[in-house]
């Protein structure tokens, strides 16, 4: 496979173009602060996100912004911290203003250029209607979990990511998944047969942060520091000729 060869790009939103981690960290770090808990902002991810995953399997069909809350409480449980109505409803309403990474507009614009692009994504639609904005490209599609009922890592979102894929005519082996969560996108895209391109914005930092351990093992087909060193890659392998 060489990166030109693709029709189509398909992204996972938080974790690959917005900051999700500086985002649900701009919330858990002073709540554990103002209540004494001695744990940094990877300690704080890691307990979020078991809880976080657990939520989303427990409730499918359950608007984002509850999923948020959900996690949130039960990590304060685990932690022996109480989260208020008022703390949980602050990460619930938090998307909107979490960040993207410095590299994703540029990268994006790039990338527009030469592949139709998909969002597949655990969230709603009004709370990614913000992080669109501040992405600035017009995605072709936009499949978030609450059009599909389910979150990633369901095969069943990786079926409708499929299903869009074959009914906007990209050829078989044309679509490739882009993300940064091992767990919740390329485990599943691999089963769902697709190749896959790993954006590791925790290269250099031990840990998984707001994703779990991916629970078997998966080999991207490449790996990334960063949106911006694929886009580059893409451009070369290309030789910076126009695209679609």
């Amino acid at each position: 496979m060489r990166l030109p060869d693709f029709e189509a790009l398909s992204f996972d939103c938080y974790g690959t173009l917005i900051d999700w981690e500086a985002g649900i960290s701009a919330v858990l770090v002073p709540w554990a602060r103002s209540h004494g808990l001695d744990l940094d902002a990877d300690a704080l991810l890691a307990a979020y996100a078991r809880h976080e995953a657990r939520a989303e399997a427990e409730w499918p069909a359950a608007p984002y912004p509850d999923i948020l809350a959900r996690a949130f409480t039960a990590a304060g449980r685990e932690l022996g911290v109480p989260v208020s109505p008022e703390d949980a409803g602050r990460l619930a309403a938090s998307v909107p203003d979490w960040p993207e990474f410095p590299d994703s507009r540029e990268a994006l614009a790039s990338l527009a250029g030469r592949y139709a692009l998909i969002i597949v994504s655990n969230v709603d639609r009004a709370s990614f209607q913000a992080s669109s904005e501040r992405l600035g490209v017009a995605f072709t599609e936009v499949i978030t979990a609450e059009d599909v009922g389910s979150y990633k890592p369901s095969a069943r979102n990786f079926g409708a990511l499929l299903a869009c894929a074959q009914r906007r005519g990209i050829g078989a082996g044309r679509l490739l998944h882009v993300a940064q969560s091992l767990f919740h996108d390329h485990v599943p895209a691999k089963a769902a047969g697709l190749p896959t391109a790993w954006i590791n914005r925790r290269h250099g930092r031990p840990g998984w942060g707001a994703t779990p351990a991916p629970p078997a093992p998966v080999t991207p087909d490449w790996e990334f520091p960063s949106l911006a060193a694929f886009a580059r890659a893409c451009e070369d392998a290309a030789g910076n000729r126009p695209g679609r």
